[in-house]
């Protein structure tokens, strides 16, 4: 029986570890023939909704608290995670380094 392709990223190389099925590509883990738990609903400024492995960009700019560095419109970034709270998308910035920011601060690209 051949195993399906990965929910987020559709790579086909997905394999069994145990009662997870991984995907190599994206690193994401599920168990096979569980529907996915929306949990948390994200939405970016637009309303357009958010989910783990989308990209956007910055909508508009972002002062980084403690520092003088600015964010400006356009910066890419990758989601790599939704959590529940305020800042509530865990993201990579095209610039290198890892922050989290509120998903109405972002739009999908």
């Amino acid at each position: 029986m051949p195993l399906p392709a990965c929910p987020l990223c559709k790579g086909e190389y997905t394999y069994q570890d145990q009662a997870f099925l991984m995907c190599p590509e994206c690193g994401h883990e599920w168990i096979a023939g569980e529907e996915k738990d929306e949990g948390v609903s994200v939405r970016d400024a637009n309303g357009n909704s958010l989910i783990e492995g989308d990209s956007a960009t910055l909508a508009k700019d972002l002062k980084v608290k403690g520092t003088s560095e600015v964010l400006k419109v356009g910066t890419k970034v990758t989601i790599k995670r939704i959590v529940d709270g305020d800042h509530n998308i865990d993201c990579k910035l095209a610039k290198g380094g890892d922050m989290m920011l509120k998903s109405e601060f972002v739009k999908k690209a």
